[in-house]
């Protein structure tokens, strides 16, 4: 909570805009009219004026604002330009909501925003297909929580992975115009940031580090297949986790008290998992069950 008030705090001392004279978008829509003349002050309501039309992914610069206070529509006209013959005007309101920033972070965040969840769905069906194909063809697969590996990497992933839903929750519910002013003027250095948005920015580069060292960790512990259908079932889990957090979110209190129950019963799990009760009689290497070493492929009974 504390971290809420001081990023609001800081956005009530700086005066920055969406966008400026100059700035690159790129139509997100099917399509968008433009008036090819200047909207002028006391223009009659039903003058009818010529229209250009621009489409989508079409590039677009902003070339000029105008302010008309008497416009009952919005009070903000933007002129934009997609080459030298194609410009013309439009109301602040439209073209907020018909483009997306040419910047590579501002386009991920959108098509993010609009496509994460079909994208759960499907990788979330392949990992439950995968679990249940490994327990009816009667096999013992290693799965995240229930059968784990021999490393803290999958644990600390899925930790880390709950504070980055929790802060990116708690800016969009709490501090929104934080996130707006990010997407239009994003960055990768979380240095140059308020603080929820920095740390937000910090545990991403910290998720992509552990997701790193996680698949390596799988691969050198596990043979190939195997260690395909642990990462499904591991992947799983974190689309739940994403899932749950930025729902519970919306109530600090319950998300902070099931963060700390969600942490505790990870770590105590991952103890107990992680105690190797056998040793490979021909490398020497930690194992938990008898048979095949992942290490040296040796089978021990």
């Amino acid at each position: 909570m504390l971290t809420l008030l001081l990023s609001s705090c800081y956005y009530q001392e700086e005066n920055t805009t969406l966008y400026a004279v100059g700035d690159n978008f790129e139509l997100s829509i099917d399509s968008l009219m433009l008036q090819s003349s200047q909207p002028l002050h006391n223009l009659p309501v039903d003058t009818v004026c010529e229209q250009l039309t621009v489409y989508f992914k079409d590039p677009l610069v902003v070339a000029e604002t105008l302010v008309i206070p008497e416009d009952s529509v919005d009070s903000v006209w933007v002129k934009l330009a997609r080459d030298q013959f194609t410009m013309g005007w439009v109301h602040q309101r439209d073209f907020i909501e018909s483009v997306v920033p040419d910047d590579p972070i501002s386009q991920f965040i959108h098509l993010f925003s609009i496509r994460h969840l079909g994208f759960f769905a499907i990788l979330f069906a392949i990992s439950l297909f995968a679990l249940l194909y490994q327990i009816f063809s009667k096999k013992k697969p290693h799965v995240f929580f229930l059968r784990d590996i021999l490393s803290p990497y999958p644990t600390i992933l899925l930790i880390t992975l709950a504070v980055s839903a929790l802060l990116y929750a708690g800016i969009q519910h709490y501090v929104p115009e934080t996130w707006v002013l990010y997407y239009y003027h994003p960055t990768l250095n979380p240095f140059d940031l308020p603080l929820i948005l920095s740390l937000f920015l910090c545990s991403v580069w910290i998720l992509l580090v552990l997701a790193v060292a996680t698949i390596g960790e799988v691969y050198r512990l596990l043979p190939i297949g195997e260690a395909m259908l642990y990462l499904l079932s591991l992947f799983g889990c974190c689309i739940l986790c994403y899932l749950l957090f930025t729902l519970a979110a919306l109530s600090p209190g319950v998300s902070y008290i099931l963060f700390a129950l969600f942490a505790i019963v990870l770590i105590i799990r991952h103890q107990r998992s992680s105690k190797a009760q056998y040793l490979c009689g021909s490398c020497g290497a930690r194992l938990q069950n008898l048979g095949k070493c992942p290490h040296c492929g040796a089978e021990n009974r």
